[in-house]
């Protein structure tokens, strides 16, 4: 769970280890293959990310202000 309790970006510093998120990722890919009946790409989980974006109009975010965690 993502907190924004300081500031406008979100903090994952209490997200779960490796050790439970990685299995956690892999069972998720696997089911989501199985529903959609097809292979599922996979990344390398946790990797440092090089991407490049271009914005093109609003974009609006929603947060619950009165529960900041």
């Amino acid at each position: 769970m993502a907190s924004y309790k300081k500031g406008n970006r979100p903090s994952y510093i209490h997200a779960a280890k490796h050790e439970i998120s990685v299995p956690l990722y892999q069972y998720f890919c696997k089911e989501l293959s199985a529903a959609m009946g097809k292979k599922v790409g996979e990344g390398e989980f946790g990797a440092d990310m090089k991407v490049e974006l271009l914005n093109d109009g609003p974009v609006t975010i929603c947060m619950d202000t009165k529960n900041k965690e």
